[in-house]
């Protein structure tokens, strides 16, 4: 498909960054803590509403920057409003394909945002270019074929799912990208590979279950729309799947685990 049907799935629709203002650095993207020491230039390549990225601001203090790029005007929007107090911390509105700014980085993160992109080995060129000699990129993604539902949901939300997995892969997004991250940071020429298990498991009974197993709720009446909209389910079966799946996540559904890896690699010096 086009590169335009490729960005036109990709965007964010409205009501999702209810998702994104729940995440902090702490609990969505731990594998950067060990990363982070004041003084750092950071780049957030994908920041969304910029709850992780203020997370990032506040961990390279004093004498460090972080800088939150991302394609959706009213993403970024939020994010200059809602943290516009914290020092070191810049919003813009970029693409990470055409951003060229004034100083490179010393460190480079996108979270769950690969995912969304026709051509990751592209991306991954075009941050390390933005990289000073020594800099790390940290990646963190998915693999949507490794989903684990305890028990197997309604078979109205694994259709639809099956059904949101062809409607991406058709658009040229990779669903099983995680595992790949580690072959496509060799072939875009990072050394000192790192790979780490970041699965998120949610429980039934815990406080968050009914947020996080939700997420698929979510994303039958966010993106559930798009889908209708391009003929991969039909109106009736998104209504139907949401109350399913509610039903589900309120009864018999015990658990269900995502399947993130994160990879970091290094600019040679």
């Amino acid at each position: 498909m086009s590169t335009s049907v490729a960005a036109s799935r990709a965007r964010m629709p409205e009501g999702t960054n209810t998702v994104l203002d729940r995440r902090t650095v702490e609990t969505d993207n731990s594998n950067l803590l060990p990363l982070l020491r004041p003084g750092l230039r950071v780049l957030d390549a994908g920041c969304g509403t910029g709850a992780i990225t203020a997370g990032i601001a506040e961990r390279v203090t004093p004498g460090g920057s972080v800088t939150g790029i991302d394609t959706g005007e009213a993403l970024i929007a939020q994010a200059q409003q809602q943290f516009a107090g914290i020092a070191g911390l810049h919003f813009e509105v970029a693409d990470i394909h055409a951003f060229a700014p004034t100083e490179q980085f010393d460190l480079i993160t996108s979270a769950r945002v690969l995912q969304w992109l026709p051509d990751p080995l592209q991306t991954l060129c075009c941050m390390k270019a933005l990289l000073h000699p020594g800099g790390i990129v940290s990646i963190l993604d998915y693999n949507h074929e490794k989903i684990n539902w305890d028990p197997a949901p309604p078979a109205s939300m694994r259709r639809f799912y099956d059904a949101f997995l062809q409607w991406r892969k058709d658009a040229g997004f990779d669903n099983g990208i995680a595992d790949r991250l580690v072959h496509l940071f060799r072939e875009a020429g990072f050394t000192n590979i790192t790979t780490q298990s970041c699965h998120e498991l949610s429980l039934a009974g815990s406080a968050e279950f009914k947020a996080t197993a939700g997420i698929w709720t979510k994303v039958a009446a966010s993106r559930g729309v798009q889908l209708v909209n391009d003929g991969y389910v039909t109106e009736a079966e998104r209504l139907t799947v949401m109350d399913d799946y509610n039903q589900w996540i309120a009864g018999t559904g015990k658990s269900m685990q995502l399947y993130l890896l994160a990879v970091s690699g290094r600019n040679p010096e």
